[in-house]
């Protein structure tokens, strides 16, 4: 990193900060602070629901997988991804749409106390609020670790940069400073991506490179699966990404909440599905082409930033540097304010009446202490990471977990279809996917993976499938 470098990451945050302090002066009430007003353009969140669905570990637990695995990373994620958002495009972002123009829903959760009841409901929102502290914090050390490589500032400055950045943007502009500034982060992200892919396609060669270097890597880096990501596996994320990118991963349902119309949220999955099933292709071709540049790499999750560092000009690396950031930032951004909506609309009414009529100013002000106090909780704990030890790690993974159960009946309590499915097959159905969950950790070992790996899939796919057999036979039941 030099001066140049360095004026580039500042200049990023910087803009951060203007974004946050120009959408501060078009925020008026908690409508706004929340879903923008349902006044956004297609274009704008297709792009946003693009940009907030991955962030860092792209270019480090993607890049590694890229590096070791080939081809198959496009397959099983992006290709899985762009699928689910496209199909799902034609029947669900209208659901979400159509929730906020009829009942006035700012939160993603906000329909479940009607749809099932008051207690499903909040077991859904205190649970995944409280996990969703140690989630972030995990992205605030993450990030801080990928500056720290780069520039050598010190863990704890790294935390305060971003944590504060984002803090101060997310909670003067709301909404639509998240919005905006993914737009910000996605064209930095796309300058930086084709930056690279023209600088390895050069060194390679020249554009015959793009198809030839298959021929130079191992023959299972260009196969469409490469164990053990398996068809099954890949076949497993479909599912789990039919139900994630479709709303039931809570910032990603707001951008479908946000939209004008069911036309609109229509179109803006499509997008968001399309460059899914496009970007990734020459985000990740320098990552493929990585052993051939270089071919003993001991730790494979490095390999994005060797690429960086020894092929990139002055400048151009930190222009990736703040892509990287753009992505991590992109994500929390998202879920911290949506978070915000849940604790706001859905727990703090049910604690206390005084919360329940707040229109205007009160319900911004409202907005903007419990998205403040939020987001200062997940720098507080990122701070104390090391504290944590591997409990930081496992809350992450029951995070994860429970995102997958609770999206089966968030999603299909949408679809009037399964209108025959009340509470207690909600209830029961989470119950079940997180006990299979539990049972999948202590049963499925690494030996167990290299000897078959379906079972790669079985433990990443049977919370959810689990989760989804209770559920549509609670429903079934009903019927008869």
């Amino acid at each position: 990193m030099n001066i140049l470098d360095w004026s580039i990451l500042a200049a990023f945050f910087i803009i951060m900060i203007v974004i946050g302090a120009i959408s501060y002066f078009r925020t008026s009430d908690s409508n706004d602070f929340f879903v923008a007003g349902g006044k956004l353009p297609f274009w704008l969140l297709g792009i946003s629901h693009h940009v907030s669905g991955y962030s860092g570990a792209v270019f480090v637990a993607y890049a590694a997988l890229a590096y070791t695995h080939g081809f198959s990373i496009y397959t099983w994620w992006a290709l899985t991804v762009g699928i689910s958002i496209i199909f799902g495009a034609f029947f669900i972002p209208k659901l979400w749409v159509s929730l906020r123009i009829n009942e006035k829903i700012q939160s993603p959760l906000e329909f479940l106390s009607k749809r099932y009841n008051l207690p499903t409901q909040q077991i859904m929102a205190w649970s995944g609020v409280l996990l969703k502290l140690f989630d972030m914090a995990a992205k605030w050390v993450a990030i801080a670790l990928i500056l720290n490589v780069f520039t050598g500032l010190s863990f704890v400055y790294g935390i305060i940069i971003t944590g504060g950045v984002s803090l101060f943007y997310i909670t003067l502009g709301g909404y639509l400073a998240v919005v905006i500034t993914d737009f910000v982060q996605f064209i930095i992200q796309i300058v930086a991506g084709v930056a690279m892919f023209v600088i390895v396609v050069l060194k390679l060669g020249g554009i015959s490179s793009v198809f030839g270097i298959w021929d130079r890597l191992p023959p299972e880096n260009s196969q469409l699966f490469n164990s053990p990501y398996t068809v099954w596996f890949a076949i497993v994320f479909l599912l789990i990404n039919f139900f994630s990118y479709n709303g039931g991963t809570w910032n990603l349902a707001t951008r479908f909440i946000s939209s004008r119309d069911p036309k609109e949220a229509k179109k803006t999955a499509i997008l968001s599905g399309v460059l899914y099933l496009v970007w990734p292709l020459i985000l990740f071709f320098p990552m493929w082409a990585s052993p051939l540049l270089f071919p003993d790499v001991e730790n494979p999750e490095t390999v994005y930033g060797l690429l960086t560092m020894e092929l990139l000009p002055h400048g151009l690396i930190g222009l990736v540097l703040a892509s990287m950031f753009a992505n991590t930032m992109s994500m929390t951004s998202s879920d911290a304010n949506t978070i915000a909506a849940v604790i706001n609309r859905d727990i703090l009414p049910n604690l206390s009446p005084r919360f329940r009529q707040l229109t205007g100013r009160k319900s911004l002000f409202n907005a903007r202490i419990t998205t403040f106090i939020f987001i200062s909780g997940t720098v507080i704990i990122a701070f104390f990471a090391d504290s944590f030890g591997g409990v930081l790690g496992l809350l992450i993974n029951w995070f994860a977990a429970f995102v997958g159960v609770i999206s089966v009946p968030m999603i299909l309590g949408l679809i009037p279809f399964f209108k025959g499915c009340g509470s207690k097959g909600a209830i029961v159905s989470m119950i079940s996917g997180t006990f299979t969950f539990i049972v999948a950790k202590l049963t499925i070992t690494t030996s167990l993976i290299e000897l078959h790996p379906v079972y790669k899939a079985i433990e990443i796919g049977s919370p959810v499938i689990v989760t989804l057999i209770v559920y549509l036979l609670f429903g079934f039941a009903k019927r008869k």
